[in-house]
């Protein structure tokens, strides 16, 4: 380590290929030696060519910045000389180093003959459990200064620093990590292993201590629990009694409107031991209104409050942001626990199994490398903290929990019955909604010990219900889980049989069986798409979505697949358990857990082909997808029910009994129907439903324009009108500067505008980033997103909520249709002919209603603090040409509407921002 000298290398570009005539606009380079900076060097270099738009505005070199700067042939021989006997350091060194090679290349130099390391693998390893690992954000989460991000200088800089702290974070681990890491750094892509190697070497010099316990030889976390019980204080009954608590914990405490309301209503609920619904806008400071009466309620009687919310997001901004807040309010530290369901929890037993074997794959041994180092760093054991690749992903998942699980010695550590232990012994419990609706089927419940419960973001209860439910049938998935089987000539399963000393008879059995599978599972696929090759022919959308339930499909044709997969799993079990026994070499545990996995896997298929295809319930939507580009591969099926209703109730019986329930949310009526979301969530009309609104002054930033010469998509072809929506999207693009979302309906109406706007090239300059064609999550977009402000977000309902973008990262929402649900909709439609059948109006008390609650979701997004300036633009023309626009504009906070022609939304626009 001490002996290796370290160029830290990064580059600015016109682009990402220098074969295509991009070149560099910016070089630096920080060398390291014995873990100290030593040096620096950078230079703009000029390109010979003008700089594009979105690169200028990505890394605020302009032009004239590289007007007088050396060419590239200038400097080459010199970058040469300085990278010498270095190793060469980048953060995604694939890009730095080929680009640079290239341009060598280019200007008649040899190429670079050097050792590699990525920072970008190393921080992956090092700290496996950070969000991202783009420069800027782990800068950020590492406390690593990074003034302008995308320039080389200051790049190249907050890289070196990253080097440095993944070096320090590698001699921080225990000797026998590092050991396990060295093995399995040799298959890693880039020269990390000298460094393992160094770092090694220098800890078997040193004494140990011991802090870290082991398991099975893999060293793990030492965690301490705290048995203090925090002391209980009065809740604070009037107004300034609640300010002098505030100012306790932020010393610039301002009085949020409606906060004090909500927590004295929240107190009066925890007191009468009652029920109550609480809708509370966003800026109220809904958390800590319903955190603080809830944590004094629960410390008084010694016993925790439970709160449930939808996503691990969210329950980790509790845990991490919230309740800290909390704790300085209170001047206590309140005893915290997590609980998530089994499946979130690792195997420590399958995952020593697998570091038994050779590991398969670069993504499989990587994946285990990091889990080692996070293993020294976890207290919850919880697997969805680690961030892995997609292949590292099938291999996570092959080591959770499962009621399977055994404990194979007594004293064999457990994360999840530790952290069941734990939910037992706090204050607060946070946990999912999944866990609470989980619950009523476990015969010792593990959330009922409370004395009282909040339902965060409650309508998402709905929405857990149905996944719960929710049955998918993938193609995809399916041919995976089938293919780990193989036949008895491959090195998969069935290859693997003569290693457990398995008759060739019983063997060939096994796989006659087998195959027999395969072939009824493909009939069965054949079936299903001849069934609907005939259905939509002449349309030129090339996805689909059909209801089952008119393609009359016979059921015996799935029996037999059903049939032929027990029969497979059955026999397969009783040959294994027969021979397995008597086999005593060292790889047998580890190919046993395999095949023991794999049938699993197959039975729970199975089983959900049994629900999807041979169970029908009254109650319940079943429709299949499928992409004509792609069959049968992007074949899906799709079961979910619509009586959550009862799972809901029957979840929340023994909660009721404990004490209080609170429901709250930012959105949970509309104005025509304020019990449309309480209704499904089965509750009674008895339940007062409380809303709590923000000052009239908080919107003062917002205003909202309804283009009124829009064409009506009724009279005009598809065609045409997308024209007129790109049209609109380019105009206000280009006035706002980007910072725009377009919020659409239909994915195939998404797709059809991007492609015309990319077409015409009006928005080249502007990074255009589009859900379900730009690839990487919503979380993802949105980051990407946010780091441009000369973007341009396009999504659809998925991304109407959760979405937080304060201040400036977000100016214009455009709204491209009402956000109603597609009446070709196989569970829209399912719906609508249930409520007719019990004599409602499907449009009146569920078309509308869900669409003016996705409406004032959307505008949601808009302002989420009171310094916020917004414009919310309509090209709907519904919203005032029809009787129900009404209900839409009611929904939504009192805030300037405009009806403008196009042509006049720009003036306004324009207007706007300079004023």
């Amino acid at each position: 380590m001490e002996n290796h000298k370290y160029a830290v290398v990064d580059i600015e570009t016109t682009g990402h290929s220098s074969s295509n005539g991009d070149r560099i606009i910016q070089l630096a380079i920080v060398f390291i030696e014995n873990s100290k900076i030593v040096n620096t060097f950078s230079t703009f270099v000029n390109p010979e060519k003008p700089i594009p738009f979105f690169i200028q505005d990505l890394t605020k070199i302009k032009d004239v910045d590289v007007q007088n700067a050396p060419r590239f042939e200038e400097i080459g021989p010199e970058i040469l000389d300085l990278l010498q006997d270095h190793i060469f350091v980048a953060h995604n060194i694939h890009f730095d180093l080929s680009f640079l090679q290239k341009e060598l290349i280019r200007v008649g130099l040899p190429k670079l003959i050097c050792k590699t390391m990525d920072t970008v693998e190393f921080a992956k390893l090092m700290f496996p459990n950070v969000y991202s690992y783009k420069l800027q954000d782990i800068a950020t989460e590492l406390h690593i200064e990074l003034q302008s991000a995308h320039r080389a200088d200051d790049d190249a800089l907050a890289t070196a620093h990253l080097l440095l702290k993944c070096i320090e974070q590698l001699l921080s681990l225990p000797l026998k990590t590092i050991e396990l890491l060295h093995k399995r750094s040799f298959q890693l892509k880039s020269n990390l292993s000298i460094l393992f190697f160094d770092v090694l070497t220098k800890k078997r010099k040193e004494v140990e201590s011991n802090d870290f316990p082991l398991y099975r030889g893999i060293p793990i976390k030492e965690i301490v629990e705290s048995n203090l019980y925090p002391s209980s204080i009065p809740y604070p009954s009037t107004k300034e009694l609640k300010k002098e608590l505030f100012q306790k914990g932020f010393s610039r405490f301002e009085e949020r409107y409606g906060q004090f309301e909500l927590m004295d209503e929240i107190h009066h609920a925890l007191e009468r031991q009652t029920e109550i619904v609480c809708e509370a806008e966003t800026g109220i400071g809904k958390t800590l209104g319903y955190l603080l009466p809830t944590a004094i309620y629960g410390l008084d009687r010694q016993k925790p409050i439970i709160i449930s919310t939808y996503t691990t997001h969210l329950i980790d901004q509790l845990v991490l942001e919230e309740i800290p807040k909390l704790n300085e309010i209170l001047g206590t530290e309140t005893r915290v626990a997590k609980l998530k369901g089994m499946h979130h929890y690792i195997d420590l037993y399958r995952f020593w199994q697998h570091l038994q074997l050779e590991d398969e794959s670069y993504d499989e041994t990587f994946t285990v490398m990091q889990i080692l180092v996070w293993l020294t760093m976890t207290e919850e054991g919880d697997l969805t903290e680690l961030n892995v690749s997609g292949g590292g992903q099938l291999f996570v998942d092959k080591i959770r929990r499962t009621a399977q699980s055994k404990l194979r010695e007594v004293g064999d550590f457990d994360f999840y019955k530790r952290a069941v232990r734990k939910s037992e012994k706090c204050d607060i419990l946070v946990t999912n909604h999944a866990m609470v609706l989980a619950d009523k089927e476990r015969e010792n419940k593990l959330l009922s010990h409370g004395c009282a419960v909040i339902i965060d973001e409650a309508h998402q209860l709905i929405h857990a219900s149905m996944s719960r439910k929710e049955r998918i049938f993938s193609y995809t998935n399916w041919k995976y889980a089938l293919g780990q089987f193989g036949t008895l000539d491959t090195d998969q399963l069935l290859g693997k049989l003569a290693l457990l000393r398995i008759p060739l008879a019983l063997q060939l059995r096994l796989e006659k069986q087998f195959v027999d599978v395969v072939c009824t599972f493909d009939r069965a696929v054949s079936y299903i798409i001849s069934s609907i090759q005939h259905l939509g022919a002449h349309s030129k959308s090339t996805k689909r979505m059909v209801a089952l339930e008119g393609l009359n499909l016979d059921s015996s044709i799935f029996r037999s697949v059903a049939t032929s997969i027990q029969t497979y799993v059955l026999s397969a079990k009783s040959i294994i358990d027969s021979y397995s026994k008597n086999v005593e070499e060292e790889l047998t545990p580890i190919l046993l857990n395999e095949w023991e996995y794999w049938l699993r896997e197959l039975e729970i298929k199975v089983s959900e082909w049994d629900e999807i295809f041979l169970q029908d319930e009254a109650v319940e939507a079943k429709w299949l997808e499928i992409d004509k580009r792609s069959i049968p591969g992007s074949l899906t099926i799709i079961k979910r029910p619509l009586n959550y209703q009862e799972d809901i109730n029957d979840a929340m019986a023994p909660l009721r009994e404990a004490g209080a329930v609170i429901w709250t949310s930012g959105t949970l009526t509309v104005p025509s129907n304020k019990h449309f979301i309480t209704a499904q969530l089965g509750l009674s009309p008895q339940i007062p439903i409380h809303q709590f609104k923000v000052a009239s002054n908080y919107y003062n930033g917002a205003e909202l324009l309804i283009v009124e010469d829009m064409p009506d998509i009724q009279h005009v072809s598809q065609n045409d009108y997308i024209e007129s929506v790109a049209e609109a999207i380019v105009q206000t693009v280009l006035v706002s500067e980007g910072r725009c979302f377009v919020l659409f309906t239909s994915q195939d109406m998404l797709r059809k505008t991007v492609d015309l706007i990319q077409d015409t090239n009006l928005l080249e300059d502007y990074m255009l980033f589009a859900q379900g064609m730009t690839s990487g999550s919503r979380m993802r977009l949105l980051k990407s997103f946010q780091r441009f402000s000369k973007s341009v977000l396009f999504g659809t309902n998925s991304f109407w909520e959760g979405v937080d973008v304060p201040g400036d990262a977000l100016s214009v929402i455009i709204m491209v249709r009402l956000p109603f649900s597609s009446p070709d909709d196989p569970l829209f439609k399912k719906r609508a002919e249930l409520l007719t059948k019990n004599g409602l109006n499907p449009f009146s008390n569920y078309s509308l209603p869900e669409a003016v609650l996705r409406f004032r979701q959307g505008f949601g997004r808009l302002i989420r603090s009171s310094t916020d300036k917004g414009v919310f633009i309509v090209l709907d023309r519904r919203i005032e040409t029809k009787s129900y626009g009404s209900d839409f504009l009611q929904a939504i906070p009192n805030i300037p509407v405009k009806k403008v022609s196009l042509e006049n939304m720009v003036l306004e626009l324009e207007n706007w921002y300079t004023n």
